[in-house]
């Protein structure tokens, strides 16, 4: 059996690759892809308390969490796909399309 430290573990490295993601590139579709993954390192984490505490708690919580990002993946992509057709640059420092 593995012990919920390792879970938490992997849950804080996978945060923090993903935080320096967001954090570094520019690239729209990365930083979400980013994002994602913060998202799910923190469902790892519930997942990994639930189980410890032997709670569905935790589970259902992620699945919540889930579904936010998947909404949150549809509007972003959503946004991206009419920049992109707009002929605007897809580095985000120099969008500013929303501002016309």
């Amino acid at each position: 059996m593995i012990p919920a430290y390792a879970y938490l573990w992997l849950s804080g490295i996978l945060f923090t690759i993903g935080a320096v993601g967001v954090l570094i590139r520019r690239n729209p579709l990365v930083m979400f892809m980013c994002i994602e993954l913060m998202l799910n390192a923190v469902n790892l984490s519930f997942a990994a308390f639930s189980r410890y505490l032997n709670s569905l708690d935790g589970v259902a919580f992620a699945f919540l969490v889930i579904t936010v990002a998947a909404a949150e993946v549809v509007v972003g992509i959503a946004i991206i796909v009419q920049v992109y057709r707009a002929g605007r640059a897809m580095d985000v420092d120099e969008l500013d399309l929303m501002k016309e």
